[in-house]
């Protein structure tokens, strides 16, 4: 309201609930009906929020979660010519939603991402990142040719690899349908034809679900992480399994502390053999016996 004056007496005008009144002759001099508060209404035995907008988009779904369906709710109160009508519209109604080739193929390789996610635990930030990463290849035609539950695996190992979670090929295998070579060809693919910013899986991000597995306490996996660290360093994980890797610096931490835990052990929890375990921890130990000037020697030359 621009004026605090009353036309009528000059009075003062001042607000009252949705209502601008002169205090002294009682004019309403201005009226503001627009109520900006909650559109919606709270009750004691009902739900603390009572907001009415939907569920938020996401990209799990290949319609972002914008259709609707005919529900089943109200069939027991059908009968006859009715009930059937409903029944042909809801399973028209299905058909339409996935109308070309193309929803068909999300619609299965996202069903089959969300089962990957849910198997292995993952957060459903993974599961949003890997289905749109599945449509990028599909934009990309990347999918003619190969395996739809090859290419969903494998996107979600590839998040994985992005954001940096230790899951390795072969654990997400044991759960997809497809095999290891399906989502090794897979990866190979979203790797190279869409650029991923990829790196070499540091062992360290290993090291807390394998010391869990192996029952192992905390003193004994913070010296199993510094001896990852020497091993990235040094180059002495190069090339190598970075599940082994992890394996074999959990058992020799494992050994200095005291701590009972086998090769065997270690190489179960990190699904390798125990020749992997053990010739990583016969090139830690050979490192650490070695003189310094040889270490310092190494150091020098890998620089």
């Amino acid at each position: 309201m621009g004026t605090t004056v009353c036309p009528e007496c000059d009075g003062d005008v001042r607000p009252s609930d949705d209502e601008y009144v002169c205090t002294d002759c009682g004019l309403v001099v201005a009226a503001d009906r627009v109520d900006r508060g909650p559109e919606w209404r709270s009750f004691d035995d009902g739900p603390a929020d009572g907001k009415r907008t939907g569920a938020p988009l996401t990209r799990s779904r290949h319609d972002r979660g914008l259709s609707t369906t005919i529900g089943h709710g109200s069939d027991t109160r059908l009968t006859g010519r009715k009930r059937r009508r409903v029944a042909r519209m809801r399973r028209e109604h299905a058909r339409a939603r996935i109308a070309t080739k193309r929803d068909r193929n999300q619609v299965y390789a996202f069903t089959e991402v969300r089962r990957v996610v849910g198997a292995l635990s993952l957060p459903e930030s993974i599961q949003e990142q890997a289905c749109t990463l599945f449509e990028s290849a599909q934009n990309e035609d990347l999918l003619k040719g190969r395996s739809l539950e090859g290419f969903a695996a494998a996107a979600v190992y590839a998040t994985c690899r992005v954001r940096s979670l230790s899951r390795t090929v072969e654990e997400i295998a044991a759960v997809a349908r497809a095999d290891e070579r399906e989502l090794r060809v897979a990866y190979d693919a979203l790797n190279r034809d869409l650029g991923l910013p990829t790196g070499p899986v540091d062992p360290r991000e290993y090291l807390p679900r394998y010391a869990n597995a192996l029952d192992l306490p905390q003193h004994v996996e913070g010296r199993a992480t510094d001896l990852a660290a020497t091993a990235v360093e040094s180059g002495l994980a190069t090339g190598k399994n970075p599940s082994g890797v992890a394996a074999g610096c959990l058992y020799l931490a494992a050994t200095d502390a005291g701590v009972d835990c086998t090769q065997a052990d270690a190489a179960d929890a990190a699904d390798v053999s125990p020749v992997t375990v053990r010739h990583t921890y016969q090139a830690l130990e050979e490192r650490r016996d070695a003189p310094d000037d040889a270490v310092g020697t190494v150091a020098v030359a890998d620089d």
